[in-house]
């Protein structure tokens, strides 16, 4: 798969000083796991299933999740099931990687079971509610899985269960599920996060004016589980940040979240109310804080909103140029950025570098003087 390539060629070649690569599945699980950008979640049920697969990966999502867990009724299952299998059958050396969110560990052996002609347009699984009591049978049967197929097939576990969002069990919770996916990593792709379920846990829906890092009882969640999952020293896996589920105008009760100097600066001032009538400034906004909180990618549940967080995901000339200064050397010490405006630490910030780098691989870098906007008005004029 390779990022932003339905953009023309002048578009691409303004917009940016490196190109995004094409990364194969083979290039390594944090690459790979890092470029799966904004994931796009499809109800399972869907008449034009293929179709629209097809059609979302022209439109450059590069992440799909076929849903058979909470987009489907009960009643509706059998059939999408059969719909599922009936997609992957029709897809085959898609430029997007596809992954099926199964309910049981039953379906993922259904459903290769099923499957015509391998697993050529399967990615992997979504385990929906993981737990360390039932995530191992998820695990064996994505294993088996792959060696029935002769390839590998990715698991993306889901955090979401009481175990891991309340307090008294959290932290116990967590060590198991990190010893469980250690014995596992070569089928680990990513670990998600279930922000839904755990608003769920208490009776909360978050509105649309607030991110999810306003909800302090679900912030401090996402925190353990990158305080124990995420760590940059080879136990931690790629955490990727939880669903923004608003697509629609509504009436404002806080002040928008963007600023509008940037967008002068641009002439894009009217594309920054089209934003800001969206909801997307507070998706921006959540995009942002989740890569601060060490958080790297989405799962999205509308494909407007895949542009925005593909183009916060690009790396910017000043961040790709701070992280080679930062990695030049291995001594340590602190040096002024080349832009001027900061001090690189070359010990701590050494980690953020290397990350920086993996990312600019996968999305690319700006040109200088290129900002977001720019990117974001290039895939909203597509």
């Amino acid at each position: 798969m390779q990022h932003f390539r339905h953009l023309d060629a002048d578009t691409r070649e303004r917009v940016f000083f490196i190109q995004p690569e094409d990364i194969e599945t083979s290039d390594g699980n944090s690459l790979v796991a890092t470029a799966l950008g904004a994931t796009l979640y499809i109800p399972a049920t869907r008449p034009d299933l293929t179709a629209t697969v097809n059609k979302r990966t022209e439109e450059g999502v590069r992440s799909i999740v076929i849903d058979l867990e909470d987009a489907v009724a009960d009643h509706d299952l059998e059939e999408a099931l059969a719909n599922t299998v009936r997609t992957l059958n029709e897809l085959s050396g898609s430029r997007s990687l596809v992954f099926v969110r199964a309910r049981t560990a039953a379906h993922i052996r259904s459903i290769c079971a099923s499957l015509d002609h391998g697993a050529a347009g399967l990615a992997g699984f979504v385990v929906p509610k993981f737990t360390a009591a039932r995530g191992a049978e998820f695990l064996d049967e994505i294993v088996a899985a792959s060696h029935a197929h002769g390839t590998r097939l990715f698991a993306m576990p889901v955090l979401e269960s009481p175990e891991v969002v309340h307090r008294e069990t959290r932290d116990s919770e967590l060590v198991a599920i990190r010893e469980l996916l250690g014995r596992y990593r070569e089928i680990v792709l990513a670990v998600r996060i279930g922000a839904t379920d755990m608003c769920g846990t208490f009776g909360i829906r978050r509105d649309r004016d607030l991110t999810i890092y306003d909800v302090r009882v679900v912030a401090d969640v996402i925190s353990a589980i990158v305080n124990h999952l995420g760590r940059y020293d080879g136990s931690g896996f790629v955490i990727t940040g939880p669903v923004w589920e608003y697509f629609a105008d509504h009436e404002r009760m806080f002040r928008p979240l963007l600023r509008q100097t940037p967008f002068a600066d641009q002439e894009a001032v009217r594309f920054r109310q089209q934003l800001v009538s969206s909801d997307l400034d507070a998706l921006l906004r959540e995009v942002a804080l989740d890569r601060a909180n060490g958080i790297q990618g989405k799962t999205v549940i509308h494909p407007s909103h895949v542009p925005a967080v593909h183009a916060l995901s690009a790396v910017t000339h000043e961040e790709y140029h701070d992280a080679l200064d930062i990695l030049s050397s291995d001594q340590g010490g602190v040096q002024a950025s080349g832009y001027r405006n900061k001090m690189n630490e070359l010990g701590p910030h050494r980690n953020w570098a290397k990350q920086t780098v993996l990312r600019s691989k996968a999305f690319g870098v700006t040109n200088e003087g290129i900002t977001f906007v720019d990117l974001l008005t290039a895939l909203a004029q597509r």
